[in-house]
């Protein structure tokens, strides 16, 4: 029987298989319930008492080795054929049309043509938090407590802490940016804000806005009207022309609301733009010099503008989007929609 053993061992050492079949062949012939090494453990039980402790140990280390020998060369020939598989893939070969490929949303789709205007003109991108605090959502912006404007805007309060809101505008980003840096300031400021407002196809209690500041020495309200008759060209077409009527806004003055040239009848009238051929798409106006102060600039050296639009709102435009909770809904077949942009 040890002669048996050391032969095995001996054929285990010396085996080179050169397949994955012949591997399988010889774990069969080795280690199967039939197989050469299971029938030395069956006649190990006639084996003299004196010699079992040294026959045990042989056996056991020829079962090892077979054992360890056979997974070797399985997870060898497992490794090959991986590579053989991924030398054979032909990458030229259109996918799978049954897999769905993702597209970006429309609100993010109109961001970025908006943040890519401005930034050949100059604007960076600033970001800031949704959670702000009172001062910087509305002190800081010329609404105080009890100031009528403040109910110009539904606000969102955190309950467990009043002074916090939820920000009704991005202007918040550029209290924190004026805090934080000297002029020149050219900036813009995209993201989510939030109002307490009825849900309908023309609102929303959370939308998207992009606001912009830029102060320098001697800004003037011919440079707003050049900066956003530019962007107005750029994202709507070279056909487009914008008109400013006058209106109001707690932090700048003098402030007014900007339209365009409808995109749709050129002008001539229809239900979007009411037949007036004009639809609004923002506000703006030169910063009021005691935001400039509240934030610790000096407003008798420096001056500078403001404006802001609603992203849904461009987008509704630039897309011919009838309901803006469609925004909002993730229904795929709206979506696909813009899967080529």
């Amino acid at each position: 029987m040890l002669e048996k053993i050391n032969n095995l061992l001996l054929e285990v050492e010396e085996f080179a298989a050169q397949s994955k079949e012949q591997v399988e062949e010889y774990r069969i012939k080795w280690l199967s319930k039939k197989g050469q090494i299971t029938s030395l453990f069956d006649d190990f039980k006639t084996v003299a008492p004196e010699v079992k402790r040294e026959m045990g140990q042989k056996l056991n280390e020829l079962r090892n080795k077979a054992q360890d020998k056979i997974n070797e060369l399985k997870e060898k020939f497992e490794q090959s054929s991986g590579k053989d598989a991924s030398k054979n893939i032909d990458l030229t070969i259109p996918s799978d049309p049954a897999v769905q490929t993702g597209s970006r949303h429309p609100l993010s789709l109109v961001k970025n043509q908006i943040i890519d205007v401005f930034a050949r003109i100059g604007f960076t991108v600033s970001d800031g938090r949704e959670i702000e605090d009172d001062w910087h959502n509305f002190t800081a912006l010329n609404t105080p407590e009890n100031h009528p404007a403040r109910d110009m805007q539904d606000t969102f309060y955190v309950q467990l802490n009043p002074e916090m809101v939820l920000r009704t505008q991005t202007s918040s980003v550029q209290v924190h940016i004026m805090e934080s840096q000297k002029p020149p300031i050219r900036t813009i400021s995209p993201g989510r804000v939030y109002r307490n407002e009825a849900i309908s196809a023309r609102a929303h209690c959370q939308f998207h806005q992009v606001e912009g500041l830029y102060i320098d020495e001697k800004v003037s309200f011919a440079d707003l009207k050049q900066t956003l008759n530019f962007f107005a060209k750029e994202l709507f077409g070279t056909e487009t022309k914008i008109r400013m009527r006058p209106s109001y806004f707690p932090f700048t003055e003098p402030s007014a609301e900007v339209d365009i040239s409808c995109t749709i009848c050129k002008g001539s009238g229809c239900n979007v733009c009411k037949y007036t051929g004009w639809v609004e798409i923002l506000g703006c106006g030169m910063v009021d010099p005691q935001v400039l102060d509240n934030c610790g600039i000096d407003s008798k050296k420096y001056s500078g503008f403001a404006f802001g639009m609603g992203i849904e709102r461009i987008t509704m435009l630039k897309y011919r989007v009838k309901d803006l909770r469609l925004f909002f809904e993730n229904d795929v077949r709206f979506l696909n929609q813009f899967a080529g942009e």
